[in-house]
């Protein structure tokens, strides 16, 4: 699970309890300017042949949580629940996208796009 705060200009995703050892990150800043969109996605799927883990934790279909190679990129997720599941595009970044699950997905898409806008 993540939380997603935003600070100045600047969106937190804080990984909680177990998750930070499970992806091997605590915690990622990105800039507003760098984040392209953000949708929740509940059908994100997690299955064997999808991805490539490079660092973290991954139990195909079921969780994934670190870094992984995806269609020509790096991926970061963190997602256990699919159903809770939100996907921040990126730009100019170390990763492509990140796959991350929140407790409340509309909230957070409202709050991302919000500042999104006002930026």
């Amino acid at each position: 699970m993540v939380t997603v705060s935003v600070n100045g200009e600047v969106a937190v995703f804080e990984l909680q309890k177990m998750h930070k050892l499970w992806a091997l990150r605590s915690r990622l800043e990105i800039p507003l300017s760098h984040i392209a969109a953000v949708h929740a996605d509940p059908n994100v799927t997690m299955g064997l042949f999808e991805r490539l883990k490079l660092a973290g934790s991954y139990l195909p279909g079921v969780f994934a949580a670190g870094t992984f190679w995806e269609h020509g990129g790096l991926v970061f997720w963190d997602v256990h629940d699919r159903a809770h599941a939100i996907v921040v595009e990126l730009k100019d970044e170390h990763y492509k996208r990140l796959v991350v699950e929140v407790e409340h997905p509309a909230e957070v898409v409202a709050l991302l796009q919000q500042h999104l806008a006002a930026s």
